[in-house]
């Protein structure tokens, strides 16, 4: 038997803080627009693969990932 055909869905776990940010990272905001809390989680959220951090000449922006978060 194949992974693939084991594991049909993949999906995160996301807090309700999470999905918020994850609302505001439609598009690439810079990280310094967040307030301190706010970053924490964002931090988190890189780890989980469920946003990516961009440098763009010495500034780091961050975006949702494609995938769309367990919405549990």
């Amino acid at each position: 038997m194949k992974l693939n055909e084991l594991i049909s869905s993949f999906s995160i776990h996301t807090t309700n803080e999470e999905s918020d940010i994850l609302k505001k990272l439609d598009q690439p905001n810079s990280i310094e627009s967040f307030s301190e809390r706010e970053q924490f989680i964002i931090n988190n959220m890189v780890r989980k693969s469920l946003v990516s951090k961009i440098k763009i000449y010495e500034r780091e922006y961050v975006v949702s990932n494609e995938q769309e978060p367990d919405k549990n």
